[in-house]
């Protein structure tokens, strides 16, 4: 009986070692709830309990912390305090190894962490400030396709792609697009449409508003008699809106044109001016376009514009479903040809990637 005492007095002392040792939130109800804290947005906290496993407690539900590793608090003024917690009076006290305790309100605590959260998000803020190349790529690739057959013998096709690289620093972009259409029903299949399209951009922030730029883009349209358009270009742009629903760039440079038509080829130099503007209805509807123009100053009276919209709604998270518009127009093309083109497509649009927070 002795040899049982003694084995339940160490069971016991085991038991409550334990527990002493496990983090504890107590809530405005009186409840308290053990186990690891793990980390908090000043929404939500989630500890680890050991039988119910996770647990998400609301932030405003929650009274005191008494912790025993330690826990990094981010503060509303950028400051992060790191040490084992415990609550005073309504205050946090945080019992750092550089400076003793350290009294902080709850209201003023925007993040709590564990080592591996706190660990895991310095990796992302450094990832954020020093990205690689192959880092933060997210974008779509969008199809159209209509076939006809029996009183008519018609197919057009067409596909549309861009990757975007976004950071704080800068924004990559890559765009191609291509439309193709051929008519067989009054007698041999003929091409009625062929064009292609591409262009790489970069955007470099040097203030909050301000940002330097520069592309090179390239376009064929075998009906305009356009063997290929090279255009080279950069300038300055200013951020007039930068929401979480609406953006807003102007922008404006210079370019060189060299364009090689099936008859003749011209070099020439242009001012470039745009804007490009985005708006999200909701969290299921989004609406860009941009529009720029290019008057020719080498020769004078000759210029040229390109207008790109989408309205795309969201079916689930890497599928949805876009309506585009496009109008490419040059004042001066080849005798017997139109200075218009306007393409209208819809049609489906996969996603990929996820863009940096």
């Amino acid at each position: 009986m002795q040899k049982l005492g003694v084995a339940f007095l160490l069971f016991a002392g085991f038991f409550c070692v334990g527990s002493a040792r496990a983090d504890q939130v107590t809530l405005k109800n009186g409840d308290r709830i053990t186990g690891t804290i793990e980390k908090s947005d000043a929404k939500v906290l989630v500890i680890k309990s050991e039988f119910a496993g996770e647990v998400t407690i609301q932030w405003d539900a929650i009274t005191s912390i008494q912790s025993t590793n330690p826990l990094y608090l981010g503060l509303k003024d950028g400051q992060t305090i790191a040490g084992t917690v415990d609550t005073s009076n309504g205050q946090f006290v945080v019992a750092t190894k550089e400076t003793g305790s350290v009294t902080a309100s709850k209201d003023a605590v925007v993040s709590v962490r564990d080592q591996a959260e706190q660990t895991a998000f310095i990796t992302e803020v450094d990832r954020l400030k020093n990205p690689k190349l192959t880092d933060f790529w997210s974008g779509f690739l969008s199809t159209g396709l209509s076939i006809t057959s029996g009183n008519s013998d018609t197919l057009n096709f067409s596909l549309a792609g861009q990757a975007v690289r976004k950071t704080t620093r800068d924004t990559i972009t890559v765009n191609a697009t291509s439309v193709f259409a051929d008519n067989g029903t009054t007698g041999p299949t003929t091409t009625t449409a062929n064009n292609i399209g591409g262009n790489v951009r970069m955007d470099l922030n040097v203030s909050k508003k301000l940002f330097v730029y520069g592309l090179a883009d390239f376009y064929h349209d075998e009906f305009q008699e356009l063997d290929l358009r090279n255009i080279f270009a950069g300038g300055f742009g200013y951020h007039a809106i930068a929401s979480k629903t609406t953006t807003l760039d102007l922008y404006g440079g210079g370019t060189f044109n060299d364009s090689n038509y099936s008859t003749f080829s011209q070099q020439s130099g242009e001012i470039m001016a745009g804007e490009s503007w985005t708006h999200a209805f909701n969290s299921r509807t989004k609406f860009d376009e941009r529009f720029e123009v290019f008057p020719n100053v080498s020769n004078t009276g000759e210029y040229r514009f390109t207008f790109n919209s989408h309205a795309v709604t969201n079916i689930a998270k890497w599928l949805s479903w876009q309506l585009a518009f496009d109008d490419i127009y040059v004042s001066d093309p080849p005798a017997g040809t139109q200075k218009n083109d306007v393409i209208l497509s819809t049609g489906l649009r996969l996603s990929f990637g996820k863009p940096a927070q």
